[in-house]
């Protein structure tokens, strides 16, 4: 068996970066995202049930991604977390299950407009056990969507539709042609063993979609750097999930606010030794793959 996670790691640390000093300035991490400003490109993951970490984990990693100006995404939880959750004024991407009942997926994705959302999106990837079956997940029942389901997903809001669990250029461009707003290149922390790492085929997605939806990565993402070679890849942003955890266990919003702020000062150093004034300017050609 391979894990994922470990393939995914091993792939992160074998892409090495060169060096250039010629006209480098102060970098610019700013990311513009749905008409919206933050000053990161670090997102939080779409996780959820955190209560473990602190009481009402959710909304106070929400309330450190506020103080990051960061943007916040959300997993499965009810709709009054989700209302506490955009209470707090974080800018919120919610991310829905595929609910085999059509009309629960529906009413979740209005509920994240009425909430005032960034936008709202459903994890594809979690569809399925891994035993071929369909999930039940707190005794819901998922199931695969259509193409055609997801379209109407798509036409059901005024909010821009993400779907999270794209790992092939397959499903980037049945992305595109049913009208999402953008995609998280991800293998759910490795929810199939032997998926292939995000960034290893986020260059041909890249290439496939044209600028056409915003590009988004997820799983194993731990420090700056991995930020820098994602971005480098050609992600918009990037979700951290479990480097995280342990400062809001620790310090609650401080924590979070403090890991953010930590992982973006070490993206900017990868960008002022490499001569990328913003984020939009890190080069694809200073990577240097080794496998």
């Amino acid at each position: 068996m391979r894990d994922s996670n470990l393939t995914t790691r091993e792939y992160f640390d074998s892409l090495l970066l060169e060096m250039r000093h010629f006209d480098a300035v102060l970098p610019n991490t700013e990311l513009e995202l749905f008409g919206e400003r933050f000053d990161t490109p670090v997102m939080m993951a779409a996780l959820s049930h955190l209560n473990d970490c602190w009481e009402d984990g959710m909304v106070e990693m929400a309330r450190g991604a506020k103080l990051a100006n960061a943007v916040n995404w959300a997993g499965m939880g009810d709709e009054a977390e989700l209302e506490r959750i955009t209470e707090t004024g974080a800018k919120t991407v919610k991310i829905i299950k595929p609910y085999a009942d059509h009309e629960v997926c529906l009413r979740r994705i209005r509920h994240a407009e009425e909430c005032g959302c960034l936008a709202v999106g459903m994890d594809l990837d979690h569809a399925f056990n891994g035993r071929g079956e369909y999930d039940c997940i707190h005794n819901l029942e998922m199931s695969g969507k259509s193409f055609k389901q997801v379209r109407e997903y798509v036409k059901a809001t005024r909010l821009p539709f993400i779907i999270k669990g794209v790992l092939s250029v397959t499903d980037a461009l049945k992305c595109v042609d049913a009208g999402v707003g953008g995609i998280v290149v991800s293998h759910h922390h490795g929810i199939m063993e032997y998926a292939l790492p995000p960034l290893m085929i986020l260059p041909e997605i890249v290439n496939a979609v044209g600028g056409k939806l915003e590009i988004f990565v997820d799983c194993g993402v731990e420090t700056g750097m991995d930020v820098f070679k994602a971005l480098a890849l050609g992600a918009n942003a990037v979700s951290v999930g479990r480097a995280v955890m342990p400062p809001l266990k620790e310090r609650g919003k401080d924590g979070v606010r403090d890991c953010v702020l930590e992982i973006t000062a070490q993206l900017r150093g990868a960008m002022a030794r490499t001569a990328s004034k913003d984020i939009r300017s890190i080069d694809a050609s200073v990577i240097w793959p080794t496998k």
